[in-house]
């Protein structure tokens, strides 16, 4: 049941967020009112899903479970909806549709060059800045333009530095391996002000006659690349499960990647990516490779720093529009796109970029369109945390306020499409709901979730939440699938 007990850390919280104890105690009440009175009649879970639940050795107790139709005022089904639990990536639904109502679709990130050194000629004498706002998503191909902007004003030589600008908000730091000791995984990248190509080199894998070539981009000389992949002709398969990599280093800068394991000619052409430098020496590689592809010359540092009051702007490039970058987000369940948008959300707010401050944002802005979730946690907005906490009910309640907002269809677009495209691209492909279900998926260690709309056999629009908590959780995507065929089916 909801809490109606308030404990001293949620009252310092709420405190923050500008409501009284008071306050806090009747919403928790309220909602506790209501929800009893809503769920008085809601169904049982369907047999079907209590089936595939007991194949799996999930407890129902392990199960919360809220279905609504968009134009109904009390649910369909609720099964332990009322349960605080571990919403896994389906977090990112609270920080994007707080970015989209806080920030507006329209809102873009900037990433700017300066410098206070003068120009002789094609040298430029002193050091050039790079200043980042928080850009989720500035590609290589981004950067590149960038660099390109600064070489067509005639400069070629820096005599200087590279310093590079992180202030818009404070480095995350700490150890990327922390959550599950995988630092090398994209999905554990750290977030940066100025955040480059997600911090990650892209390794290609390219068939040829004699084996199968590695290709790493950027390809700095402090990366050592030994490849002893095998190319058997056979079916692909999954390659991916097959392709290991080992990473080394000398107890200095240098990196050793070993690629092994098997990868058949038949795949074709992929990519893997991997990060494994902290965000100056990604910057550092990608910067000297870049730039003298683009015909200039530089034999400085890259450091971090300030840009000096006096500097002047050089060039400026605007990120791609929110609505496009929370398709990202949502699609592809992008996790540090995710944490850069909630810091961003907390500096837009007047906090201090700090983590704690874009938390307390994203709840005054769900709480404008009331939507007040005492019980909700926010460690980095993305659900990659054991601490991070929502109810099914109050992330169904969230789904059907998106609804009903004039931002509705950016949000609704932005999740994938069962049968068609990002995490959901292989599931429900014999299913009633292929091409009909958007969903977020989301998936940890002990914690397996879907949360979207379902648009029924009949029209109807349905709100479905399904949070699985338990030890056998990665065998509950059966259940889900059937929740979502019985929704559509019913």
């Amino acid at each position: 049941m909801i809490a109606t007990e308030i404990t001293e850390t949620t009252e310092k919280n709420w405190r923050a967020h500008g409501f009284s104890v008071f306050s806090v105690i009747s919403v928790a009440r309220f909602f506790l009112l209501f929800f009893l009175v809503a769920t008085a009649h809601a169904a049982p879970l369907p047999a079907s899903v209590a089936k595939a639940l007991r194949e799996a050795g999930i407890p129902p107790a392990g199960v919360g479970v809220l279905v609504q139709d968009v134009a109904m005022k009390k649910p369909l089904i609720a099964h332990r909806a009322d349960q605080p639990m571990s919403p896994a990536s389906t977090m990112k639904l609270v920080t994007t549709y707080a970015g989209l109502e806080l920030l507006g679709p329209a809102y873009t990130w900037k990433t700017e060059v300066l410098t206070d050194g003068a120009l002789a000629g094609d040298v430029l004498a002193g050091d050039l800045v790079i200043k980042g706002y928080g850009d989720p998503a500035l590609t290589m191909e981004g950067f590149w333009s960038l660099l390109h902007d600064v070489r067509r004003l005639g400069i070629r030589e820096i005599r200087g530095d590279i310093v590079l600008d992180n202030s818009f908000f404070p480095a995350a730091g700490g150890d990327p391996g922390a959550f599950d000791h995988e630092p090398n995984r994209p999905y554990n990248v750290l977030p940066d002000a100025l955040l480059v190509n997600f911090k990650a080199v892209r390794f290609r894998l390219v068939p040829e006659a004699d084996g199968v070539r590695v290709i790493a981009d950027p390809a700095p000389a402090r990366l050592h690349l030994v490849n002893q992949l095998q190319a058997p002709d056979e079916p692909c398969g999954d390659w991916r499960e097959a392709v290991t990599t080992a990473i080394g280093t000398d107890g200095g800068e240098a990196v050793t990647v070993t690629v092994s394991g098997t990868y058949p000619r038949a795949c074709g052409e992929n990519s893997l990516y991997l990060g494994l430098f902290d965000n100056t020496g990604q910057v550092d590689a990608l910067f000297r490779q870049l730039w003298q592809e683009l015909g200039g010359t530089f034999q400085g540092a890259v450091r971090a720093g300030g840009a000096p009051a006096d500097a002047r702007l050089l060039a400026s490039r605007e990120s791609r529009a929110l609505a496009d970058v929370v398709r990202d987000i949502n699609k592809f369940s992008n996790n540090v796109m995710a944490r850069q948008l909630l810091l961003t959300i907390g500096r837009e707010a007047g906090g201090d970029g700090s983590v704690e401050g874009a938390g307390q944002a994203v709840a005054r802005a769900l709480a404008q369109h009331d939507l007040v979730f005492p019980e909700l946690a926010i460690e980095n907005g993305s659900g990659l945390s054991r601490s991070e906490r929502i109810t099914p009910a109050h992330l169904g309640g969230l789904l059907l306020a998106a609804y009903k907002s004039p931002l509705m269809a950016e949000f609704v677009s932005s999740l994938p499409l069962a049968a068609v495209d990002g995490t959901m691209r292989k599931r429900l492909r014999d299913s009633g709901a292929a091409g009909r279900a958007h969903i977020k998926t989301g998936t940890l260690q002990g914690a397996k979730a879907i949360a979207g709309y379902v648009q029924d056999a009949k029209g109807r629009i349905m709100v479905v939440v399904c949070i699985v908590n338990h030890a056998n959780a990665g065998a509950g995507q059966a259940a889900q699938d059937a929740l979502l065929d019985w929704v559509y089916h019913r």
